[in-house]
Parts: C-alpha cells; sequence; structure tokens
C-alpha cells in the first residue's frame, strides 16, 4: 500500500523560508505523479506544485518564483522549497501522489488517491 509521509513544517516569518519534504512508500515504481496542495480549515484544497511522470512541473501561479518543487535524490521523494514567504501562506500542506492514467498526470485534488496527513506551515508577520 502507497504511504506518503512529510516533514519540515512549521513556522517562519514574512520573508523567510521552508522546505519540506515527502517520501513515498510501498510501491516499486518510480514514475508516480505527485504534487503538494494546501489546505485551509473549511476551504477546499489548492495545487500548489505538480510533477508529473516525465519531471515536468506546474505551479499555482500564487507561487510562481517563491516555490521550487522537485525531486529528491530517492526514488519517490518530493521536496518543496518555499522562499519569500507571506502571511497567505499559511496552511496545512499536503503531498499527494497516485500512478499516472492513461499516461498523464492531472492536478485536481480528486485525481489523486494518496495522501499524507499533512504538516502546518504558518508564516508570522
Amino acid at each position: 500500500q502507497v504511504q506518503l509521509m512529510e516533514s519540515g513544517g512549521g513556522s517562519a516569518q514574512a520573508g523567510g523560508s521552508l522546505i519540506l519534504s515527502c517520501a513515498a512508500s510501498g510501491m516499486a515504481r518510480s514514475n508516480l505523479c505527485m504534487a503538494w496542495f494546501r489546505q485551509l480549515p473549511g476551504k477546499g484544497r489548492e495545487g500548489v506544485a505538480h510533477i508529473d511522470n516525465d519531471g515536468n512541473i506546474k505551479y499555482a501561479d500564487s507561487v510562481k518564483g517563491r516555490f521550487t518543487a522537485s525531486k529528491g535524490d530517492a526514488m519517490n521523494t518530493l521536496l518543496l522549497h518555499m522562499n519569500s514567504l507571506i502571511s497567505t501562506d499559511t496552511a496545512k500542506y499536503s503531498c499527494a501522489a497516485d500512478w499516472p492514467y492513461d499516461g498523464h498526470c492531472y492536478t485536481g485534488p480528486t485525481d489523486y488517491n494518496f495522501w499524507g496527513q499533512g504538516t502546518q506551515v504558518t508564516v508570522t508577520s
């Protein structure tokens, strides 16, 4: 069974940086679709960054130029470097993964069946 584990959340001052990490286990192949989502209480999940099975990355407009997603050195790991943090980045961040469907990765939260428990990021002024 696929399991995801995030780490690296916490608090940072506005303008600061944090790095999130996600490790996926329970699968033998490395061509997962992987993504970071974030969510505020009472709100829906917002896609932050998506990496497809070819390594192409898409970012939400709200984080472009500030956040960088990348695959880690270990198989099926995903990193999120968050720089120039602002107050509206405060949210619970979750890692998501799934196998490509018909050879493609998709970006909606319902396109992912495997989720981590989430890690809180709080940006203080």
